[in-house]
């Protein structure tokens, strides 16, 4: 102790903060890494290996610059260890982040390799010359100013010479690392490292002045030696004049440790996590007022030498203050995060619009899309698409705000670039895309179904793993609600409309047996007792007969005993080839391959049923709506079957069909009479009740495409 109570306080206080923050950061990293690699064990190693020197520190501090004891020597030497190797770890771990060892032929790797190999050398010289030459006098020689038994140079130890150019080298090589780093391998790397490199260039350029400033006080304190009388002034003097400059550079290594902290947090530069974690940056902050309130009224209770009972009941205190404030602060947040749950687990009113028969759905699924990107996510604009086999039922895209700019018409070729789950985003160019910068796919057991289009934050900040993925399962949720809600109601429209044709048909058939066949017959049973009249009885009976046999006819028909007696593609010919078909096209192509019609016999009546109604409602649609009015166009037809496997498109193996024709397109002005879309839209959703799925694809004056897909496993599991 200096014996002045302020400046021991501020010493001993800003010794135990950083000691406080860099055990919480080696251990934060080391335990939440992603995937402990040997650059996560150094960056954690050397963060540790910071902390034990800041204990020793503060051994030394708290007994005073001037006590001289054998477990002060054990101190002296052991923080020795940590000194040396903390730049050399520094170095190394900024080159791991900068890219150095993931491609050598990268120019960092070029213009810093021979540089490493020279640091390595140089630490390796340094801890040989501690360990074997005595560079390193005994904590008693240096309280009595004795270090003549060093090896030294004119006068000056080795290490005392040695060790400001070797920090310095360090340090300034580390800067060198960080202006001009190699591209990154991880997802989010690159904009991570963008903006985690002013904080790190800020505490490198702080270790440069640090370095600078040991260095300096190292020399100082060397020449200074040889010209001291030793008396009790002289001796004050000294111990001030460290303890100042301690303070100083102390204080200096705890802005390193905030910035480099908030480095770590806030990108997650050194754990390998794709994303910041929201509690992890909570943690970070509280850890901060944590170490800043302990290590001041322990600091407080060392410098002013109070009793140990009352230091006890100080540090008590302040943890069960901060554990309290700490339980204040997570039921706060829970309040709030339960706030922001409300617009997803509040009931949207589904089953109301499924009873009210409306012609398009007005789901209140936008509202907690909304909600989601305003108040969870906070995005400038956002985006939420359907693709896949839920495109058709979902519906149009969402759009945040409401009034944003429709989605960029460039999906179809940003969805290839998703081949697996495990991607959890990938950055965009806004200018090409809505203002959007990053692409969030979304998935279901059938494979990608959705993309969720994500703008820069409103605070400019970077998206947290725990937003990505929450964004990513609520618009699972929100696609896959939209489908179902929309498949039922169109499932509830045909049902009102079947119930409405047979009430319709039923009050039909009995209206003409009760005013029609039924006299007849009648007449005709009172006829036949006047033989005179049995040629009109006949004639009655005919007419009855016949009516009869309208009613058959008019009333609906299955097809399913003809397509299990004949299959499916051979029911599909037959379509083709009877009337009102037969003379619609001017040609028909034929592509079955040999596995598909094999699978095609095997699927259930059902979905075979389901299969040959949306065939032929794409080949109706063809005839009438493919060819241009009062034109002589011709108009071919192109009827595909085949079986699909993994390897040959993304997706599981089903069986394709493709109806295709070369006419006039959807939406065309050529094209005669326009039709509604209510049939195509009614057959995709009988296909994905069987498990299928319709995917209409048109060019204008080109060609409309129907694709008809089965998976296997919808008649196999």
């Amino acid at each position: 102790m200096t014996g002045v109570p302020v400046l021991d306080w501020a010493v001993l206080t800003v010794s135990l903060f950083n000691t406080m923050l860099l055990l919480w950061l080696s251990l934060t990293v080391l335990l939440t890494a992603e995937r402990r690699t040997p650059g996560v064990w150094m960056t954690g190693g050397g963060l540790l290996m910071g902390g034990l020197f800041f204990i020793s520190h503060t051994t030394i501090l708290g007994h005073g610059l001037l006590y001289v004891s054998r477990g002060l020597d054990f101190w002296w030497r052991a923080g020795w260890v940590p000194v040396i190797a903390l730049p050399y770890s520094w170095y190394a771990h900024m080159l791991w982040y900068a890219g150095f060892w993931d491609d050598r032929s990268a120019p960092l790797h070029r213009r810093q390799r021979w540089w490493f190999v020279a640091t390595t050398l140089f630490a390796v010289g340094l801890l040989g010359l501690m360990a074997f030459a005595n560079a390193l006098p005994s904590y008693w020689q240096v309280r009595q100013f004795d270090i003549a038994a060093s090896p030294a140079i004119a006068g000056i130890p080795i290490l005392i010479l040695a060790y400001p150019i070797y920090i310095l080298l360090c340090t300034v090589l580390s800067l060198d690392a960080l202006r001009r780093p190699g591209p990154s391998t991880r997802v989010m790397g690159d904009l991570a490292r963008r903006r985690a490199r002013p904080w790190l260039i800020a505490a490198t350029v702080v270790l440069v002045l640090v370095s600078l400033l040991v260095g300096l006080i190292m020399l100082v304190a060397t020449l200074n030696t040889r010209r001291l009388d030793y008396t009790t002034r002289d001796i004050t003097t000294i111990e001030l004049t460290v303890a100042w400059f301690d303070l100083t550079i102390a204080s200096l290594i705890g802005g390193v440790i905030i910035l480099l902290g908030q480095a770590i947090v806030s990108y997650e530069v050194f754990t390998g996590k794709a994303l910041p974690r929201r509690g992890f940056i909570r943690h970070w902050h509280r850890a901060i007022i944590l170490a800043a309130g302990y290590s001041a009224i322990v600091g407080g209770s060392l410098a002013q030498g109070l009793r140990p009972i009352y230091s006890l009941l100080l540090t008590t205190t302040a943890i069960v203050v901060f554990y309290a404030l700490l339980s204040w602060r997570t039921f706060a947040e829970r309040e709030r995060a339960i706030d922001n749950l409300r617009p997803f687990v509040t009931s949207q009113r589904l089953y109301e619009h499924l009873l009210a028969a409306r012609t398009t759905p007005e789901h209140e699924t936008p509202s907690p899309f909304h909600a989601l990107c305003d108040q969870v996510l906070n995005a400038q604009v956002a985006y939420l698409i359907a693709l896949g086999p839920l495109a058709p039922l979902a519906g149009p895209p969402l759009t945040h705000p409401p009034e944003a700019m429709s989605p960029p018409p460039s999906i179809a070729r940003l969805a290839s670039q998703f081949t697996s789950p495990k991607t959890m985003c990938t950055p965009l160019d806004p200018a090409k895309h809505g203002g959007a910068t990053w692409a969030v796919p979304l998935w279901s057991e059938r494979g990608l179904i959705g993309v969720f289009l994500l703008g820069e934050k409103r605070d400019g900040g970077l998206y947290t793993q725990e937003e990505i993925e929450i964004a990513r399962a609520s618009g699972e949720r929100l696609i896959d609600t939209q489908a179902s809600t929309e498949m039922a109601r169109r499932l509830m429209s045909l049902q009102r409309e079947r119930l409405a044709q047979s009430q319709v048909l039923d009050q039909q058939t009995r209206r003409v047996l009760h005013d029609d066949i039924l006299p007849r017959l009648h007449a005709a049973t009172l006829a036949l007792s006047d033989q005179a009249s049995h040629q009109e009885t006949v004639s009655s009976l005919a007419d009855a007969h016949r009516q009869i046999s309208d009613l058959l006819h008019e009333m609906p028909t299955s097809t399913i005993p003809s397509v299990s007696r004949l299959g499916l593609v051979d029911a599909l010919r037959r379509t083709v080839n009877d009337p009102p078909l037969d003379h619609a096209f001017d040609s028909i192509v034929w592509e079955v391959e040999e596995e598909g019609a094999h699978q095609a016999e095997a699927i259930p009546a059902l979905a075979a049923q389901v299969l040959f109604y949306a065939a032929r409602e794409a080949m109706r649609n063809a005839a009438q709506h493919g060819r241009p009015s009062e034109s002589d166009r011709p108009l071919s037809l192109r009827v595909a079957v085949a079986w699909r496997t993994p390897g040959t498109r993304p997706g599981s193996a089903g069986l394709e069909i493709t109806i295709e024709d070369d006419g006039v397109g959807i939406g065309s002005e050529e094209q005669p009479t326009p039709g509604s879309g209510q049939g195509l839209a009614l057959h995709s959703t009988m296909m994905a009740v069987v498990g299928g799925t319709l995917t209409v694809d048109s060019v204008p004056g080109a060609y409309t495409r129907i694709l008809l897909f089965l998976p296997q496993g919808a008649w196999q599991t």
